[in-house]
C-alpha cells in the first residue's frame, strides 16, 4: 500500500510544460466555471443548424485559448504569485457558479457593488453543505492542483510563439462571427455577467472605479429656508426587500397586514424602484431626481436647511449621510438597553426623542432590514410566525416554495404591526403635525421563473423585484392629497413630498413629484 502511494505522488508531482499547465487550467476552467454561459448561448441564440455549430464552435475555441492566454502569462511573468492569483481565482469561480446555478444571478457590476456593501451577518445565511462540497470539489482541489503542480517554465521565445498565435486565432474567429455582433449586444450584460473568471474582474474594476469617484463631495443643492414655526414631524420608513405583491393592502389574498387593512387614514400607492438593490434604492429615494451623480440627498439637505434628522438604521449598503446623529443598531441597543436582533429596535423611544427636539421641524429615518434574504424566518419574532411551515433560508425554499412564501410574508406581518405601532404613536402627539411614510427600496423574487431574493438588472428582473409598496399616514389637517397624481410613482416623490411636509422653500422643489397639495410656502423653482 505505502508503495502504491509513493508512486500515486510520484505521478501526481511529476513535472509538466507550462504549455500543458495551461491547457489543463482552460479547459477545467471551461468545464467547470462555464457551463453556465454555454447554456445561456443554446437557450437564446437564433442560429440554427451548421449557423449554430460553429457560433458554439468559436465560442469554445475562444474561450479556451483566451483562457489559456491569461494562465500562460500569469503564470510565466508572476510564479509564485501567479500561482496563488490562480488559486484564489478557482475559489471564486466556484463560488460564483454556486449562486449562479442556486439563485439564478450574473455576475454583473450591480451584483459585485452588493457583495462589497453585504454584512457577515447575511452571508452567513447562504451557507450550507451544498455550498461547502460544491467549493471543495470545484473551488479547492483545483487551487491545490495550481499551487502545487511542478511546471517547467520554459523560455520567453515558446511564450511569445504560444501567446501569439493563440491571439491571432482568436481575432480570426471574432471576424468570422462578425455576424454576432447583434446577438452580443442585446444579451450583452447575460453574457458577460455568466463568464467566469471575467465576469467579477471587469465588474469589480468598474465597481473600485466608481467608489472612487464616489469619494468626491457630493453636489450641494441649492440653499433653501424654512418658512414657518409649526411644530412637524416626519419619520420616513425605508423598508428592505419588500414586495407589493405580499402586501394584503395590494390585494394579496393573504391577511399579511391585520392591522393597517383597518385603517382609513392610510393612503396606499402604486410605485416602482428606481433599481434592483440597496445601494441605489436608498439613493433614489433621497435624492431630488434621478442622476448618476450624487447630489446633496433628503437627511443631509435637511439638517443643512435647519431640521433636526436622525438616521437610525439595522440594514448597510446606505449612500454618504451627513448630519449629527446616525444611530447604528449597536448603538440602539446600548442606548435603549435591549437586544438589537430584530427592527423594533428602530422604534423605540420615537416619542421621547421627537417630543425633547429643541427645534420645529424634525426628519426621523428608519432604514429597515426586515424583509432581507436568505433567512426571512431570522427577521421577526416567534409570535409572528402566522404562517407555518417556513423554510430557514432560500437554499431551503428553493425544494419548498410555499415554506419560502411562509417565511417571506411573516416578514410582512412583522412590518405591519411595527408601522401601525408608529401611526399609533405620532396620532397621539397632538401638538405636533406628523407624516409617516413607508417605501421600500426594492422589491423581491421568491421562486417566480427560479429567481430568488434580487439585484438583476432591471431591464433583466422580473416585476416583483421593482413593484414595491408605498404606503402614506398624516395627522388631521396636515397636508391634503392631490387627485392627479400619475397611475404609478417613482421613488424620487419622497424628497419633494418631505420638503412640502417640512416647509422647506427651495428651489430644487418640483411640485410634480409631490403627492401632497403644494404648500402656500413653496414657490416651484425648477432645476
Amino acid at each position: 500500500m505505502s508503495e502504491l502511494l509513493r508512486k500515486a505522488k510520484r505521478a501526481l508531482l511529476r513535472p509538466i510544460s507550462l504549455f500543458t499547465f495551461s491547457c489543463i487550467v482552460s479547459i477545467g476552467t471551461m468545464l467547470l466555471y462555464n457551463l453556465p454561459f454555454f447554456r445561456f448561448v443554446v437557450d437564446n441564440s437564433n442560429e440554427s443548424g451548421i449557423g449554430f455549430v460553429w457560433l458554439m464552435v468559436s465560442l469554445v475555441i475562444i474561450m479556451l485559448l483566451v483562457n489559456f492566454m491569461m494562465t500562460y502569462l500569469v503564470m510565466f511573468c508572476m510564479r509564485i504569485v501567479g500561482r496563488i492569483l490562480l488559486a484564489i481565482l478557482s475559489v471564486i469561480n466556484a463560488t460564483a457558479v454556486f449562486f449562479i446555478l442556486n439563485y439564478n444571478i450574473i455576475i454583473d457590476e450591480i451584483t459585485i457593488g452588493n457583495v462589497f456593501n453585504t454584512q457577515y451577518s447575511e452571508a452567513s445565511g447562504f451557507f450550507s453543505w451544498e455550498l461547502w462540497s460544491l467549493f471543495f470539489v470545484f473551488g479547492i482541489l483545483p487551487a491545490l492542483f495550481c499551487l502545487f503542480q511542478p511546471v517547467v517554465m520554459g523560455n520567453a521565445k515558446k511564450m511569445g510563439m504560444y501567446c501569439g498565435t493563440s491571439l491571432g486565432v482568436i481575432l480570426v474567429l471574432v471576424l468570422l462571427n462578425i455576424g454576432q455582433t447583434l446577438f452580443i449586444t442585446q444579451h450583452d450584460t447575460e453574457l458577460g455577467g455568466l463568464l467566469q473568471p471575467w465576469s467579477y474582474i471587469v465588474n469589480t474594476c468598474r465597481v473600485i472605479n466608481k467608489n472612487n469617484k464616489k469619494q468626491a463631495e457630493e453636489i450641494k443643492l441649492p440653499d433653501g429656508k424654512i418658512t414657518d414655526d409649526e411644530k412637524a414631524v416626519v419619520v420616513l420608513v425605508i423598508g428592505e426587500s419588500a414586495r407589493k405583491a405580499n402586501f394584503q393592502l395590494y390585494g394579496y389574498k393573504r391577511n399579511t397586514n391585520p392591522l393597517l387593512s383597518k385603517r382609513k387614514d392610510l393612503k396606499v400607492f402604486e410605485t416602482q424602484s428606481c433599481a434592483t438593490y440597496t445601494t441605489a434604492g436608498v439613493k433614489a429615494i433621497l435624492e431630488p431626481k434621478d442622476a448618476s451623480d450624487l447630489y446633496e440627498l433628503l437627511p443631509n439637505y435637511a439638517f443643512r436647511m435647519g431640521a433636526d434628522v436622525s438616521w437610525r438604521t439595522t440594514n448597510w449598503g446606505e449612500p454618504p449621510i451627513h448630519i449629527d446623529e446616525y444611530l447604528k443598531k449597536k448603538a440602539l441597543s446600548e442606548l435603549y438597553h435591549m437586544s438589537h436582533k430584530y427592527d423594533n429596535i428602530l422604534f423605540q423611544g420615537l416619542r421621547e426623542r421627537i417630543e425633547s427636539s429643541k427645534k420645529n421641524k424634525v426628519l426621523i429615518v428608519l432604514h429597515t432590514s426586515t424583509s432581507h434574504g436568505p433567512q426571512y424566518v431570522n427577521k421577526y419574532p416567534k409570535e409572528f410566525e402566522v404562517y407555518k411551515p417556513v423554510a430557514k433560508n432560500v437554499e431551503e425554499g428553493e425544494k419548498n416554495l410555499g415554506m419560502l412564501v411562509n417565511a417571506y410574508d411573516n416578514t410582512v406581518v412583522y412590518t405591519d404591526y411595527l408601522l401601525n405601532n408608529l401611526i399609533d404613536t405620532l396620532s397621539s402627539m397632538t401638538d405636533w403635525k406628523s407624516c409617516m411614510i413607508f417605501i421600500s427600496d426594492h422589491g423581491e423574487s421568491l421562486g417566480e421563473n427560479k429567481m430568488f431574493m434580487h439585484g438583476l438588472p432591471k431591464k433583466l428582473a422580473p416585476k416583483e423585484q421593482y413593484e414595491i409598496p408605498f404606503l402614506v399616514w398624516t395627522s388631521e389637517n396636515y397636508r391634503t392629497y392631490k387627485n392627479n397624481l400619475p397611475a404609478v410613482l417613482e421613488q424620487h416623490y419622497i424628497f419633494h413630498s418631505v420638503l412640502n411636509l417640512l416647509s422647506i422653500e427651495s428651489p430644487i422643489y418640483n411640485e410634480d413629484y409631490d403627492i401632497f397639495q403644494v404648500s402656500t410656502t413653496h414657490t416651484d423653482h425648477r432645476p
